[in-house]
């Protein structure tokens, strides 16, 4: 599996860990409380190989930014948490900077 497949499956289980978190209610809940541990275990683990790869800035940058913008995504459009100017403004500047990342760094480059 290629270095990227592994970071969107990082990203995945980080988001549906995160996305969980919520209805674990303190860890009160099996399931998600399940979805959750096992989330971040695959998240991390799945990082981890990415950095074999990749600088460890450049996989962790991708990795946050793309689980921040798509975690509000999960607030706004299934828990129905209300986005504001700043903070559209703020996830515009995360895009921003991944794309910049991608297009124009060479820190990918070990």
């Amino acid at each position: 599996m290629t270095p990227y497949l592994y970071l969107m499956l990082a990203i995945f289980a980080e988001v549906s860990a995160t996305s969980a978190l919520k209805a674990c209610n303190g860890f009160t809940r099996l399931i998600p409380s399940l979805i959750v541990v096992v989330g971040y275990c695959i998240s991390f683990y799945s990082l981890s190989v990415v950095v074999r790869f990749m600088s460890l800035g450049y996989a962790y940058a991708l990795w946050c930014g793309i689980g921040i913008v798509v975690i509000v995504a999960v607030g706004y459009f299934y828990y129905r948490q209300p986005v504001d100017i700043a903070g559209l403004c703020g996830v515009g500047l995360i895009m921003a900077g991944v794309a910049v990342l991608n297009i124009f760094s060479k820190m990918s480059v070990h």
